[in-house]
């Protein structure tokens, strides 16, 4: 499918061979590997795969998919025709929200392996003709993350400023409450801290400060981190709400497109050939302007959200009109880009 979007990892599939021969048979014996295409626009017709390490392939018999699991099932990704595998997160985190709460960025779950182990999935999957992207989480951070308990703990410390606190609630009265069955603010108090931190999803999620230049560099290095190990490339999560200001709705602000572009910049000058996927939930008329401008771009893919529902609509009603609306709708693309174009994905099972 062109620019499309692989099921969800969620089981392992049984039927798939384990012995030497038969997966050699299953993928064309004796083939030989598959050099990795140096196309900076791969992306475009990618065939990509989402794919949750714990449901994928337990590797070592403990009833948890890891990372030694899912290197044993690289010949069968390859023989469905994947191009290129999506990892939903796999950083440290006290899994309060299935690991978009990172704890430690530079860290991988201990149940799913190690970053050796991340390290020699990366060199099998490019040995296959493969690509491997990961989930940023950009956001914010789990309340559990060095960074905010240092700066919680005193108006002195050193990351006080990597998040945003404030003695007055009632801060960004516009911005909606995107949990409302479990928030009823986006501030929470801190008896630590003696302030209320801000938070656009749940209240175990503080969000960064971007407004700060020392969390732009931290993200930047995370970034170069992962890059540098031979990743090849990131789902940006929750990009629309970086930054904050008053009199807004605190969504897709002009500062979050100049740091988006900021670091495209990065990414196309350090490690080229490389993508940058948004998961900005909106509407098309405001999520054509995360691929930026041809003087400044922003990211290589966008989802195309509300694609996916209008589908399921046009099938059940056995009439085109829910699709040919939002299509109508959809601004054309700039030059070198995609729309992440999806059946299902786990933003959407919920």
């Amino acid at each position: 499918m062109h620019g499309g979007w692989g099921p969800s990892g969620g089981t392992t599939l049984g039927s798939f061979p384990t012995d030497d021969a038969e997966q050699g048979e299953r993928r064309g014996a004796g083939s030989e590997p598959v050099p990795l295409e140096e196309d900076p626009r791969w992306f475009r017709s990618a065939v990509m795969y989402e794919l949750l390490v714990r449901a994928f392939q337990d590797g070592n018999g403990d009833g948890i998919g890891d990372f030694p699991g899912l290197i044993s099932r690289l010949d069968y990704l390859q023989w469905l025709g994947v191009t290129c595998i999506w990892l939903l997160p796999f950083n440290h985190s006290p899994l309060r929200d299935g690991g978009y709460d990172v704890s430690d960025y530079y860290e991988v779950l201990p149940e799913f392996g190690t970053v050796d182990d991340v390290h020699r999935l990366l060199e099998g999957a490019h040995g296959r003709g493969m690509r491997v992207i990961m989930d940023l989480v950009m956001n914010h951070t789990s309340d559990q993350h060095p960074w905010f308990q240092s700066s919680r703990s005193s108006p002195q410390s050193p990351h006080r400023d990597w998040y945003v606190w404030s003695d007055d609630p009632d801060r960004y009265a516009e911005a909606r409450i995107i949990f409302l069955d479990t928030e009823s603010s986006n501030w929470t108090w801190d008896d630590t801290a003696g302030a209320y931190f801000w938070h656009r999803f749940f209240s175990h999620q503080p969000d960064l400060n971007y407004d700060n230049p020392e969390v732009r560099k931290a993200m930047l290095d995370v970034v170069r981190y992962w890059l540098g190990m031979g990743m090849d490339g990131f789902r940006l999560d929750a990009v629309p709400y970086l930054y904050e200001r008053e009199g807004t709705n605190c969504e897709n602000l002009p500062e979050t497109h100049e740091f988006l572009s900021e670091l495209r910049a990065v990414v196309d000058r350090e490690f080229p050939n490389r993508v940058l996927l948004s998961e900005a939930n909106q509407w098309p008329e405001d999520v054509i302007h995360y691929f930026g401008s041809a003087e400044r771009p922003e990211c290589h893919m966008n989802f195309h959200f509300p694609i996916m529902p209008r589908m399921f609509m046009a099938l059940r009603r056995h009439e085109r009109a829910p699709m040919t609306e939002i299509l109508a709708r959809t601004p054309a693309l700039p030059s070198g880009c995609q729309w992440g174009l999806f059946l299902r994905n786990h933003d959407e099972l919920t």
